[in-house]
């Protein structure tokens, strides 16, 4: 059985203080939680202070990127071993937005997640196909190229400590959602592209998280799917209730 594994994206809200208030609240209602795995993702000014919040909590901590050198002048990047040191287990890479909005290719997330698992992080990997890919007919080929070139070059041991997150990109922060059938057929889709790669033991027990605008609302109909081990929430995930009640779906 995979545990389902649930992470919420802050992405750039929240200062230092409104950060402490959600993460107390969060820690309240899902602190003990043991059915699934959860994770929360602030801003990078907001790690440490989130992390001596949930240290002594199952609430694990993870980071929206890194770069995948150990130190040097690269001005504006942070590190895994910054990461490691503000207490963080996982980091989100190759997000739609960092893709979109930062120019981010498939050979840097890979390098980045060689770089992570290196240094015992856990990598969410993104991928995902924009509107204009899906209705061109050409969803599975892109999420396939993105998967393939994304990991690239890691071992069967390297593969089993990564996350996979399908992000279609038409679903992020737009209200819209594939319908569970869709999210299903993706999930299914990159599942074999795994165990076409490392071996069908390995795939079954890989992760692999549904991203796009999840909400509570449609959280259950989500899960029921045979392949969707969890979420990977956004805007949702600001609102503390609203993700309280995605992680305890089946209450």
């Amino acid at each position: 059985m995979r545990k389902p594994v649930f992470g919420g994206n802050w992405k750039m809200n929240k200062m230092v203080k409104e950060s402490i208030e959600a993460v107390k609240q969060l820690k309240e209602e899902l602190g003990d939680v043991e059915r699934v795995e959860v994770a929360i993702f602030p801003p990078f000014t907001s790690l440490w202070a989130v992390k001596k919040i949930i240290e002594d909590s199952r609430i694990g901590l993870g980071a929206q990127n890194m770069y995948w050198e150990e130190k040097g002048a690269y001005t504006g990047e942070v590190s895994p071993h910054m990461l490691l040191d503000a207490g963080c287990k996982y980091v989100i890479l190759g997000h739609s937005e960092r893709r979109q909005y930062f120019g981010e290719t498939d050979a840097g997330v890979n390098r980045k997640i060689k770089a992570a698992l290196s240094l015992g992080l856990t990598p969410v990997v993104c991928v995902g196909e924009s509107l204009k890919e899906r209705e061109a007919g050409r969803a599975e080929e892109v999420v396939e190229s993105q998967v393939k070139k994304c990991l690239e070059g890691l071992d069967l041991q390297q593969i089993k400590k990564l996350i996979i997150a399908y992000e279609p990109v038409w679903a992020i922060g737009t209200g819209k959602i594939a319908t569970p059938h869709q999210a299903q057929e993706m999930h299914s889709f990159i599942r074999g592209i795994l165990e076409e790669l490392w071996g069908k033991k390995i795939c079954s027990s890989m992760r692999i998280q549904y991203g796009g605008s999840v909400k509570p609302e449609n959280i259950k109909e989500l899960m029921k799917q045979p392949d969707i081990d969890g979420a990977l929430v956004g805007g949702a995930s600001l609102i503390i209730n609203s993700f309280v009640k995605i992680v305890k779906y089946e209450e």
